[in-house]
């Protein structure tokens, strides 16, 4: 087997031969150049594994480099050399495609580990997607930013709703990353009292403070070499966002009651339901703070926009219920299925783990009905004249299980239809759902779903 070969981008000698130095006792070779011109000649005349380079070249820029590789060598890791305290430069490199970066002067530690991260992800092998469920257009997407996203060491802010799945998101963008033979921590920042936040997150040394009987490790060391996953980041406390800011930048941190601080090799990934944005602007999160964890901003779609989604998580919602309890097989009616995937769904995915849970418990002979569901729409209907009727829902099941998988084109033309139907009747949705040879009940189901809205409501 070859051994790996790393190219290294630098125009000072003294840099590229501390490269060499530092990666032959890895086994690694070394190819040094000094301009971004040659780097380009080595690209094409040669197959590396890891790539290195300066952000400040001769006749060009890091920047330069990282999106040419991006562009043309995607499979090859870039890792940029900052200068010392240059974070712009760093977060404009991560944001382009670096894997990574280390600062001058270039501590060889550090270097050997960045390299050695690096090379892991040519060995990694694809992990499952089994955890995020859906085959929808979103979920799709979802699925090919965190097989890019993984590639990378940069800070990952992921943005979602309260249950849309944010820590699944976070778990899959460490076990397909070279991280992930190192631990996963996930910690939930607003679950821990203020005044044990830095012992928690830094450790503290014996008789450091009072009930401080021993050493303990904080939670960055427990994730040393891994992924520090941390939810609710939005509820750290204003001194706690300090200290967090200084170990993100410098990677280094001190215990508490400890007169050296320690090197710090984590991924970070964060993720809140509040808007960090919004707070900022009031003063409550620091900006500083916010532009280090949203190096790159993951959103994951709530489970309204992926209603084609709900029967594939239902389920297995349902197969992770029933396993290993003797229990028959539980389904849904298709009365059910169609009431579920015309419910909103404030609380994602974790509320319909929750319904389907209580359901599981109240229906009978295995087949869980629409009064089962136990749904507060079902409740509103009763005093509601567009409550859906048995037919209704049949419609609606129907219309689902003929749609399911349609792309956007084909639900495009599916909204210029009821449209069209909607302008013939001028409005009358009761003659529209005539026109198009559907229930009322499904075309008010289909109205809400596309966000139509007929000029004459009135007009039923």
């Amino acid at each position: 087997m070859s051994r790996p070969k790393c190219l290294v981008v630098d125009d000072e000698p003294i840099i590229l031969e501390l490269s060499a130095q530092t990666l032959s006792p890895m086994n690694i070779d070394c190819v040094g150049v000094g301009t971004y011109t040659d780097a380009c000649e080595q690209l094409k005349t040669q197959t590396f594994d890891l790539c290195l380079t300066d952000m400040h070249l001769p006749d060009g820029n890091g920047i330069d480099l990282v999106n040419l590789i991006q562009r043309e060598y995607s499979n090859i890791p870039v890792a940029v050399i900052t200068a010392f305290g240059s974070v712009e430069s760093a977060v404009q490199a991560l944001k382009a495609g670096a894997f990574d970066f280390v600062t001058k002067p270039v501590d060889i530690k550090e270097l050997r580990n960045l390299v050695a991260t690096a090379l892991k992800l040519a060995e990694k092998h694809e992990e499952s997607f089994s955890s995020l469920v859906g085959e929808s257009t979103a979920i799709q997407a979802l699925r090919v930013k965190i097989a890019k996203l993984a590639r990378s060491q940069a800070p990952v802010y992921i943005r979602g709703e309260s249950g849309v799945g944010k820590e699944v998101v976070a778990r899959l963008l460490h076990a397909q990353g070279a991280r992930a033979s190192k631990p996963f921590v996930p910690v939930n920042c607003g679950a821990i009292p203020t005044e044990l936040m830095e012992s928690e997150f830094f450790g503290h040394k014996k008789g450091s403070f009072t009930g401080a009987t021993a050493d303990k490790q904080g939670l960055f060391q427990i994730a040393q070499g891994g992924t520090l996953f941390l939810d609710e980041v939005a509820d750290l406390p204003l001194h706690m966002q300090v200290k967090l800011l200084r170990v993100i930048q410098e990677k280094q941190m001190r215990p508490v009651g400890a007169t050296k601080e320690i090197p710090v090799d984590v991924r970070i990934l964060s993720a809140t339901h509040r808007d960090l944005a919004d707070l900022v602007k009031q003063g409550k999160f620091r900006q500083d703070l916010f532009y280090r964890i949203n190096v790159i901003e993951l959103h994951v779609p709530p489970l309204r926009e992926r209603t084609q989604d709900i029967p594939l998580l239902v389920e297995r919602i349902l197969q992770k219920l029933t396993e290993g309890n003797g229990n028959a097989k539980l389904r849904l009616s298709a009365n059910a299925m169609a009431f579920l995937q015309s419910y909103h769904f404030p609380g994602n995915v974790r509320e319909l783990e929750n319904i389907l849970e209580r359901a599981m418990t109240l229906c009978d002979d295995n087949v869980i009905q629409i009064d089962d569901l136990q749904l507060p729409k079902l409740e509103e209907a009763s005093n509601n004249h567009d409550e859906y009727t048995e037919d209704d829902l049949l419609s609606i099941a129907t219309l689902e299980e003929n749609s399911a998988g349609l792309d956007p084109l084909l639900e495009d033309l599916e909204r210029d239809k009821i449209m069209k139907a909607l302008e013939k009747t001028k409005g009358n949705k009761t003659r529209a759902a005539r026109l198009l040879g559907i229930s009322f009940g499904a075309l008010r189901y289909r109205l809400t779903k596309f966000k139509l809205h007929s000029n004459s409501e009135q007009n039923e």
